[in-house]
């Protein structure tokens, strides 16, 4: 009997031993075990791929979104006083040179120090970045923040900082808070601390604890006076079209900058950890379709118990005149109709986790009792998630290839069955 490939009555057989119930020589307990597997298997790879995503999305973002693509800063030098400085004298037209290469799109002129910030709340060391209001104005992270208090119209009169410097001071818009920096005044006795009250004027959450926790800004003016920096800067800010190839412009930005001119780029800084992140993610792709292979092989052991339970049927069928093809075909659309509808399921709980991980995180964190997330240790706040279609593609692809193929086997078997021996004993 020759029939097209995937007849219907192939279809109707395969489902029929599906559902049968234990009584009736059926594995239907095995299927719902295979089903299960996979499904879990499938969501886990999904939600822990979205993970991974939505992690490395949000670490570059704040890391973009609030720092230098890239720090042009100048070799030290002997200066006319004797004493060694990195400080750059000429940087407006240094800056303007930098502005005209192609692919930059803002270039802003620092002035950075690391200063004991002091108030009646607390103390806490910060870093001040001395920065034009108008350039501020331009930082993602800080024109936009997660969340602030104050205005940014109001930099100019005082200072913005961060909400974890103003947790830690236990101060908020309006208050005061003294800077307290070692290189200030010089006397015939030495240098004296210099100690400045600033009005804060602006408090955001840029997402990433290591800034909020540490970041101060000043108006640029104000901190070329503060660190004695009057009529130099310490190093340039540079924002770039593409970060992502950051990297190509460093020659033109060389020349721009002149003879003294270093460049550290934002990859630079934390190139390490994007290599590490990239090598647990292949690891954890590895591990997890290990699992997604063990949770097909339950289909195998359903299967191949199905084959013995219907060896009569299988006998009868060929005696009827069924081809070994449709005999494969009918077992292996037992195998893989598991196989596609635990992935189904498996892609819908994975998808759901991604879209509501925020309340799914937060009923975890309220079980746990809280501080299941420490971003002192991960950096940012919460965890994220993203979904890519090539994750789910690549989910789906793995799920159903390994399910197809270790289906071939049992099903194989089922085929090449010779009919007398399955008849013998019946």
């Amino acid at each position: 009997m020759t029939a097209v490939p995937f007849a219907r009555f192939e279809w109707m057989i395969a489902w029929r031993y599906l559902r049968a119930r234990k009584a009736e020589g059926g594995v239907s307990t095995m299927t719902w075990i295979s089903l299960a597997g996979i499904t879990l298997a499938v969501f886990a790879l999904i939600a822990t791929l979205a993970v991974r995503s939505g992690f490395r999305e949000e670490f570059v973002d704040t890391i973009l979104g609030a720092n230098a693509h890239v720090t042009v800063y100048a070799a030290s030098e002997v200066n006319a006083s004797g004493v060694r400085s990195r400080t750059i004298a000429d940087y407006e037209p240094i800056a303007e040179r930098l502005r005209a290469v192609n692919g930059v799109i803002r270039v802003a002129p620092l002035i950075k120090g690391q200063v004991m910030a002091a108030a009646p709340g607390g103390t806490a060391g910060v870093e001040v970045f001395g920065i034009a209001p108008a350039d501020l104005a331009t930082i993602p992270r800080i024109a936009h923040p997660e969340a602030h208090a104050g205005t940014l119209q109001r930099f100019g009169e005082g200072i913005a900082i961060g909400s974890g410097v103003a947790r830690e001071l236990g101060v908020g818009i309006g208050d005061r808070v003294r800077l307290i920096s070692p290189d200030g005044v010089k006397t015939p006795f030495g240098t004296s601390p210099r100690v400045k009250a600033y009005e804060v004027t602006y408090i955001f959450t840029a997402g990433r604890y290591d800034i909020d926790r540490t970041r101060v800004y000043m108006p640029f003016a104000e901190a070329q006076s503060y660190f004695n920096r009057e009529g130099v800067a310490d190093e340039f800010e540079v924002m770039v079209e593409d970060p992502e190839h950051v990297d190509d412009l460093t020659p033109a930005l060389l020349r721009a900058a002149g003879e003294r001119a270093l460049i550290w780029s934002w990859r630079d800084a934390s190139g390490s950890f994007l290599r590490a992140l990239d090598v647990e993610d292949n690891v954890m792709f590895i591990i997890l379709s290990i699992l997604v292979l063990i949770a097909t092989m339950n289909i195998v052991s359903g299967l191949i118990m199905l084959v013995k339970n219907k060896g009569r049927d299988i006998g009868i069928l060929r005696t009827m005149g069924l081809s070994e093809g449709s005999i494969l075909r009918v077992f292996f659309i037992c195998g893989s109709s598991v196989g596609l509808i635990g992935t189904a399921f498996g892609v819908a709980l994975g998808c759901l986790f991604a879209i509501y991980i925020d309340p799914i995180f937060s009923f975890v964190n309220y079980v746990a009792g809280g501080g299941v997330w420490d971003p002192s240790i991960r950096g940012i706040y919460n965890l994220p998630a993203k979904l890519e279609l090539k994750d789910v593609l690549s989910a789906v692809i793995l799920s159903l290839g390994l399910s197809f193929v270790v289906t071939l086997f049992p099903a194989r078997r089922a085929a090449r069955m010779n009919p007398v021996e399955a008849l013998r004993y019946e």
